[in-house]
């Protein structure tokens, strides 16, 4: 079931070091990996679907070093490869602005800010993991177990009733 990539970016070891330890329990179903730039995580995405795994999650920081968070983010969103991965802007210096940008430009799917809860990020996660699986996996039975099960089972339903079985 390892086909999907949750990545993490975050320019600060610690930081980076904490979601992943926050999003740890997605990782028996997930890639789930975390890179220190947007080059890194250029080449972990690269390597992820030249083994066949697509882009589920991104997590990223915007205040990065070499190229902004929102920029990347919405340079994954016009790269068909990575258009439907669902994206969330991790940071506590993004304005209003550079926010607005990444929702209309990126297809932002959720902001969060710095400092977050584990569990909150958790939920979040895992709402947007269900929908890109309901989105994107034609088999989303086994998905059922993982994320939320009430949503998953209504997609099955109502791929049903779509097909007529």
């Amino acid at each position: 079931m390892n086909k999907y990539l949750i990545l993490c970016v975050d320019d600060e070891r610690e930081v980076l070091d904490s979601v992943i330890q926050d999003l740890d329990c997605f990782e028996e179903h997930f890639l789930l990996e975390g890179a220190e730039s947007v080059a890194e995580a250029k080449e972990i995405i690269a390597e992820a679907q030249s083994e066949g795994a697509q882009l589920a999650l991104i997590l990223c920081d915007h205040i990065m070093p070499e190229q902004t968070g929102i920029s990347f983010l919405i340079e994954l969103h016009d790269n068909k490869l990575t258009a439907k991965s669902k994206k969330l802007l991790l940071t506590g210096q993004a304005g209003l602005e550079d926010t607005v940008e990444a929702i209309n430009h990126a297809s932002l799917d959720f902001y969060l800010s710095k400092p977050w809860s584990g569990e909150q990020m958790r939920l979040i996660a895992k709402e947007l993991l269900t929908q890109y699986m309901i989105d994107n996996e034609p088999e989303l039975m086994p998905w059922a177990q993982v994320l939320d099960t009430e949503k998953i089972f209504n997609a099955i339903a109502d791929n049903r009733i779509s097909f007529g079985e």
